[in-house]
């Protein structure tokens, strides 16, 4: 039987650095190996920590690392990977061309939480319920992991591997987020199903959608909490890719995206409700994107 321990207090004795550059985070993670663990905001790994489920040896602090932070637009928008949920949620640039991502972060727990939360972090934790990953692989969004022997880019929907594991090797550092440089009649929305506000999704899915008159060119569906990493809905892009779309369309592709999930019961929700759930939401979501793209309302 399980006895929960005490979550108040961190039990384990570690050791704690502060590194200023990457060189030094490259240094901590040879010196201390696989027992060392990367921290930036905490919000997932101190909870474990207090829980007793990992004991790491020494935690390798990024939130001083100035290469790990800022955005910039080059080609795209790049984003550093200890920018906070909270500035995401915030950040004009992100809100106007990128929506989906804007409202994933709006949508991320509580306000504490935002602001300490980091993008990478949320990444790397690898949950398959993780809120910016469906609309992050919606924009086609890269990674960007380097170590001592260089960097190498890795699209997000290669990084995940399963529940709490990633492309990322030990001597690895996630440095920063690629998005697809937006485009003319694009349009993108996020939509989460959860108990509460401030919980983990039971679904969420996210759409990025590209219009050409009245007709779709470019079709973009993820969905997060159905399957053991977060997914794209390939074969429901290509069934609205070069349509026109209306109602009965849309609904469609819904089903076609819900067909495809591979969700589980737990305690958050049954698989049966997952499975229905992505319907309806991927439905809403891609009704909202052919919208804020310009599309003229579903007949």
């Amino acid at each position: 039987m399980y006895i929960a321990t005490n979550t108040h207090i961190l039990v384990a004795e570690f050791d704690y650095v502060e590194p200023t550059t990457l060189e030094e985070v490259f240094w901590h993670l040879s010196e201390h190996g696989p027992q060392a663990r990367l921290i930036a905001g905490g919000t997932d790994l101190l909870v474990q920590m207090k829980m007793e489920r990992k004991n790491p040896a020494c935690l390798i602090s990024l939130a001083r690392v100035l290469e790990l932070q800022g955005m910039t637009s080059n080609s795209g928008l790049t984003v550093g990977a200890t920018a906070s949920i909270r500035s995401l949620a915030r950040s004009e640039p992100i809100g106007r061309h990128y929506t989906a991502l804007a409202e994933a972060c709006n949508a991320f727990s509580t306000i504490p939480i935002m602001v300490m939360a980091t993008l990478g972090g949320n990444l790397c934790n690898a949950s398959p319920a993780a809120d910016t990953a469906p609309p992050l692989l919606a924009f086609d969004a890269s990674v960007a992991l380097v170590s001592r022997a260089g960097q190498r880019v890795v699209p997000l929907e290669d990084f995940f591997l399963g529940p709490g594991q990633t492309a990322l090797r030990h001597d690895e550092v996630l440095r920063s987020v690629h998005l697809a440089e937006s485009v003319r009649g694009a349009g993108s929305a996020f939509v989460k199903v959860a108990r509460v506000a401030a919980d983990i999704s039971q679904v969420c899915a996210a759409v990025r959608v590209v219009r050409d008159g009245d007709h779709v060119i470019d079709c973009r569906i993820a969905l997060g909490a159905v399957a053991p990493t977060p997914v794209r809905a390939h074969r429901a892009e290509a069934f609205l890719t070069g349509q026109r779309p209306d109602r009965g369309r849309v609904d469609d592709a819904a089903r076609i995206a819900g067909e495809d999930t591979k969700p589980i019961t737990d305690v958050r929700a049954t698989q049966e409700y997952r499975r229905h759930a992505s319907r309806v939401i991927v439905r809403d979501a891609l009704t909202t994107a052919w919208l804020r793209a310009g599309g003229r309302e579903l007949k």
